[in-house]
């Protein structure tokens, strides 16, 4: 170190640092607190009104929970499938009845956690960019699930931006 100074290094390393660092950060949108909580609402509301006992999970791009509403009556077991429906549509970026309809495809995948390919999980989209998914589980079926989660993700669509 006798050739150059301690301050000499640092200023070249930072100099050659900076256009790096020049880089956009990236954009990213969020659902607010008060509308995951109007979509996981709609969607057990809609389920209750035909009878079914559903839970509904709202989640961010990361999949972390927003908001959770268990129906009155829905079974405990019915948070963590809306909780995984919700979560494996926001990995793969697809609602979760598409991707259960490939479950030959998708077999080795089943294996990860948290992961559900059964109908119910329904991204949450700003445009193309995946902000998120809806989960329900509870119906007697996996396509009354999906409706009921279509019917949350509708209650608040128009107010995304």
């Amino acid at each position: 170190m006798t050739f150059l100074s301690r301050p000499a290094i640092v200023l070249l390393a930072t100099a050659f640092a900076a256009p790096m660092c020049l880089a956009q950060a990236l954009q990213t949108h969020r659902i607010p607190a008060a509308l995951a909580a109007e979509a996981a609402s709609e969607a057990v509301a809609a389920c209750a009104k035909q009878g079914y006992r559903e839970t509904a999970v709202v989640i961010d791009a990361d999949g972390a929970t927003i908001a959770a509403l268990r129906g009155d009556g829905a079974g405990v077991h019915t948070i963590d499938s809306a909780h995984d429906k919700a979560y494996t549509a926001a990995s793969f970026k697809r609602d979760t009845l598409a991707l259960a309809e490939r479950k030959a495809e998708i077999a080795d995948l089943m294996k990860l956690p948290h992961v559900l390919f059964f109908g119910g999980g329904v991204t949450i989209k700003i445009g193309d960019e995946v902000i998120g998914a809806i989960g329900a589980s509870g119906a007697p079926g996996a396509k009354l699930d999906d409706a009921c989660a279509h019917a949350g993700l509708a209650k608040i669509e128009d107010r995304l931006k």
